[in-house]
């Protein structure tokens, strides 16, 4: 499904079928379905009658095939509110980014939140997942999805839970990334992984509004990119790994259980140049939450 981005319509509009009050499809001189949106647009339209193109608000253009009968569909039964709610906070977000979101993206947010509500109104809430990773390697889409829920929320007069910013920002990834399908999504859940391995050997929750914490997840984000792309780290001097790993034997063993994960997941071994900073960087996590007297690293 796209967006135009004027909704405008230069001559007459004859309707082809009238999905509600607020939905009309057309059909143009090519042949070609187009969903016009708008409140009361349908509201005792038939078909062949002339639309009202000042009540026009929003049209798209619907795929063939069966992913375009289930964006028909999702636009037939879900609340026209919830549909305007999130159109605007659309437009909004791709103001902000200075990015077109793609034909996909409003129609998956509509069907997201009117499942949100749903669940909601059950007395049904997915658990909470505040995922700070998102903030620090992808600040422009989490500030996006942040106004997109709370425009939602005030449009809707209902407050969105605030893990609804994390599945708007997943959203606004895929939308954004000139990636394969889901590839964004799965680098994070990689770095995910290696943080909760990290504080799993560390024993604590680390602290995600610290410059070191905010370092680290750069840092596993870049080094999974290069595990990708295939131009990891290498050195011919090992001294400061062999240094490293027998200076800080527990950053050490944390490293280790990276380097298997990153084995399991990507079938890539991480080399002793890239598990020295994987070190380097628990290490000075470890340092920030409990203080002691060994010297905290200082590669950068």
């Amino acid at each position: 499904m796209s967006t135009d981005p004027t909704p405008a319509v230069a001559k007459a509009i004859v309707a082809h079928k009238v999905l509600n009050n607020n939905v009309v499809i057309t059909v143009d001189a090519r042949g070609t379905e187009r969903v016009l949106m708008g409140r009361g647009l349908g509201f005792q339209l038939k078909p062949h009658d002339t639309v009202d193109a000042a009540k026009v608000e929003k049209t798209f253009v619907l795929d063939a095939g069966s992913e375009g009968d289930h964006e028909r569909q999702i636009l037939t039964d879900v609340p026209y509110a919830v549909i305007e709610a999130v159109t605007r906070a659309v437009d909004e977000a791709e103001r902000m980014l200075g990015h077109h979101l793609g034909r996909r993206l409003t129609v998956a947010v509509i069907d997201h939140i009117q499942y949100v509500l749903e669940r909601l109104a059950q007395g049904v809430r997915i658990p909470a997942a505040s995922m700070p990773e998102l903030r620090v390697l992808h600040p422009q889409e989490s500030a996006a999805a942040t106004r997109m829920a709370s425009s939602i929320s005030a449009a809707l007069d209902t407050r969105l839970p605030d893990e609804e910013a994390v599945f708007l920002t997943m959203h606004l990834l895929n939308a954004t990334r000139d990636e394969p399908n889901g590839t964004a999504a799965l680098l994070f859940r990689r770095v995910q992984h290696v943080v909760a391995t990290v504080e799993a050997g560390l024993g604590v929750d680390l602290n995600v509004e610290s410059p070191d914490y905010a370092r680290f997840i750069l840092h596993v984000q870049f080094l999974l990119q290069r595990l990708v792309s295939r131009s990891m780290l290498r050195g011919s001097d090992t001294s400061f790994f062999e240094f490293a790993k027998h200076s800080y034997p527990r950053s050490y063993a944390i490293a280790e259980r990276v380097k298997g994960y990153v084995r399991e997941a990507t079938g890539s071994e991480l080399t002793d140049e890239e598990l020295l900073y994987v070190i380097v960087h628990v290490e000075r996590l470890a340092q920030q939450v409990s203080p002691g007297p060994a010297q905290t690293p200082v590669l950068p």
